[in-house]
């Protein structure tokens, strides 16, 4: 038995042995077969490629031919028409050049013409001249007046008729006015007043702060007066301290200055910390507030009249005129009550209401920083108008409501005519004795220097100046050209609020005694 277990293990290593070379031949003569026919293969596929490319670069030749003869043929196709376009403008140009010839000799016979006709009127005006000399030679042997003395005395005839005339006729004008516009205008006025009461306080240029105690004069001077020379330079105003008691009086020009230091100053006496970092930090803290006074009033004022659409800007500029005065009057107050007004006589005569308001609002909106900026406050209205995008009709009113120009529009008289309602009534406005008395003197003055008046009078505070002439020297027909003549000259040189009525007399007297 094991006998024929190693018989059988021998056969197999022996037929092992005699199959492993017969299976690597076998394995290599099919891997010889494979490569040759991948290289066939290989082969075939570059062939192919070849032929490919060949046939698309023929393609490609044969279609950048095509796309050559296209273009030249577009492009000679083109040439052909810029060279009909180039003959046709030829063609024009020829035309017109004949044109101009034909003009140019018509021109030349027109001047030829002209010369023969100038030449026949200069010889007719020689003639004409001529017979006139003679004409006015035999007029003067036959008047015995020269021509200069003719001249004269028809002058000095024409001039007391015209005069005459004029003013008849100015007299008729104003009378039938005043008939008919003086009732409607008072009329109109009297009912915007009534609807728009106000009751205005006039202002001051200073402020007097409370004390507790004159010990805080002291604590406000600081040593060697460093905590009222920070204030003062901090806020830009002076501080009097002066023997009244328990109060310090804050003067400047600029009423917002003198507000933050008003609110600075209560604030530190409040506190009683008062010292230069403390001093410093009210102020700011007064200014802020300030600030948001200057805008709620703006808004105020804004709501008040129902002007709706202005840029923030120009609120801001309204509310700043709250710490503006003029002449005593609270300037912010003043805009509210022309524009109410303005807008109540736009509604009486039937105008646009909107557009009044709007203006008599916005007339002295040059105010609020006429003190930082240069110019009037008219100009800077103007500007800032004109800035922040209003109306023309608008700027026009600004422009107008003083008369630096004529106004064309009826918002513009409407304006006027508020303005000086609301400046003229009784209480309105305050005027120091200096600048009065001065102002009723150059009234006075003024008239005085027209040729036949005796002597002018300043009356009802500078509202009215009387007038009495030399009845010798001034006519009855020229009393109304000398009032109308000194009117144009108060309105042109002189500043004052309202109107001022010119009252010419010429009186004549005669005496006998009866013996």
């Amino acid at each position: 038995m094991t006998g024929e277990i190693l018989t059988g293990v021998i056969a197999f290593v022996v037929a092992v042995v005699i199959a492993f070379p017969l299976g690597i031949k076998y394995r290599k003569t099919v891997s010889e077969k494979e490569i040759s026919s991948a290289e066939e293969e290989a082969k075939r596929i570059i062939n192919e490629s070849i032929k490919s490319a060949e046939a698309k670069k023929r393609e490609a030749l044969v279609e950048a031919k095509e796309e050559v003869l296209r273009l030249r043929n577009e492009a000679e196709r083109e040439i052909k028409e810029r060279r009909l376009e180039l003959q046709k403008q030829e063609h024009r140009l020829q035309q017109k050049e004949e044109n101009l010839d034909r003009k140019l000799d018509s021109i030349e016979k027109k001047e030829e013409s002209l010369a023969a006709r100038l030449s026949n009127v200069e010889a007719a005006k020689a003639e004409v001249l001529t017979l006139k000399k003679r004409q006015l030679e035999i007029l003067e042997k036959i008047s015995g007046f020269t021509v200069e003395e003719a001249k004269a005395y028809l002058i000095a005839q024409l001039e007391s008729e015209v005069t005459h005339e004029a003013a008849v006729k100015i007299k008729e004008i104003e009378q039938r006015f005043k008939e008919e516009a003086d009732n409607y205008a008072r009329e109109v006025i009297s009912v915007a007043i009534q609807r728009c009461a106000a009751d205005h306080v006039a202002e001051v240029t200073v402020s007097v702060v409370p004390l507790p105690n004159d010990e805080m004069k002291g604590r406000i001077i600081g040593r060697e007066g460093r905590n009222i020379r920070t204030l003062e330079t901090l806020t830009g105003v002076d501080l009097i301290i002066d023997d009244t008691p328990e109060a310090i009086t804050v003067s400047s020009f600029d009423p917002v200055r003198r507000e933050i230091a008003r609110l600075a100053l209560e604030k530190l006496i409040a506190d009683g910390r008062i010292h230069p970092a403390r001093i410093e930090e009210m102020v700011e803290k007064a200014r802020r507030e300030v600030d948001a006074v200057i805008k709620s009033e703006g808004e105020r004022a804004v709501f008040e009249t129902g002007v709706h659409g202005l840029h923030p800007e120009l609120i801001k500029i309204l509310g700043r005129q709250k710490y503006r005065t003029s002449y005593g009057q609270n300037v912010l107050n003043h805009s509210i009550e022309v524009s109410h007004v303005a807008g109540l006589i736009a509604a009486e005569i039937g105008a646009d209401v909107a557009m009044a308001k709007r203006a008599g609002l916005l007339h002295d909106l040059g105010k609020a920083i006429d003190h930082e900026v240069e110019g009037s406050h008219v100009t800077i209205g103007v500007d800032l108008a004109r800035k922040y995008k209003e109306d023309e009709q608008i700027v026009h009113a600004i422009h107008a409501h003083h008369g630096d120009v004529e106004p064309h529009t009826v918002v513009a008289c409407l304006v006027q005519a508020a303005d000086a309602i609301s400046a003229a009534r009784p209480g309105a406005r305050r005027e120091n004795l200096e600048n009065y008395i001065k102002r009723l003197e150059k009234l006075e003055e003024l008239t005085g220097e027209f040729p036949g008046v005796e002597k002018s009078y300043a009356i009802q505070a500078g509202r009215e100046v009387r007038i009495l002439v030399n009845p010798e020297e001034i006519s009855e027909d020229a009393m109304v050209l000398l009032a109308r003549n000194v009117a144009k000259k108060i309105e042109s040189e002189m500043e004052y609020p309202g109107q001022i009525k010119v009252h010419v007399l010429r009186e004549t007297k005669v005496i006998e005694y009866a013996k």
